[in-house]
């Protein structure tokens, strides 16, 4: 019996940490059912070093994690989504790219831990309190019977799990 998998693309602003975190934690929680993909409108080009440094303390591979353009996901021959995922407010507010497929949009705004200023303890909570939030709402999502519920019930759902806080 051959299971269907799920494309999903998380969104944010630069590429570098939030949508970075839920690529990660996606392909590893979702492994099987889901494949992640995260873009940028504007992308830093690098992944933030605290970042991949958060994802390896918590045992998540980084291996092929890079900083990308959104419009990446929006050419020919692009992998055609089922679930597009803004991740910050500023995304959310771009007119995106026109995704092939129609996917189901919803977004879940997690404050940006790399804006965060001041001491070494406050920047590493703030990375690790988007890691929990993000990793909480995957968990939500991943928990989700697909198969079984209708389009607007899930999109229901997507809704009101990004306004899950933890």
């Amino acid at each position: 019996m051959s299971h269907r998998i799920y494309n999903v693309l998380f969104i944010c602003t630069h590429n570098s940490a939030r949508s970075i975190f839920a690529e990660a934690i996606l392909n590893q929680n979702g492994a099987g059912r889901f494949q992640a993909f995260s873009a940028g409108s504007h992308p830093a080009g690098v992944v933030n070093p605290r970042a991949l440094e958060l994802l390896e303390r918590y045992h998540f591979s980084t291996q092929g994690l890079r900083s990308k353009n959104w419009e990446e996901f929006a050419a020919p021959g692009a992998p055609v989504m089922d679930f597009v995922l803004t991740v910050c407010d500023q995304a959310a507010g771009e007119v995106c790219p026109v995704w092939p497929g129609q996917p189901m949009s919803a977004h879940w705004g997690v404050p940006d831990p790399v804006a965060v200023e001041g001491d070494e303890e406050a920047v590493n909570n703030a990375f690790k309190d988007a890691f929990i939030v993000l990793n909480r709402r995957i968990a939500l999502f991943l928990s989700l019977p697909l198969e079984k519920l209708s389009k607007l019930s899930l999109q229901k759902e997507l809704v009101r799990i990004g306004q899950t806080k933890d």
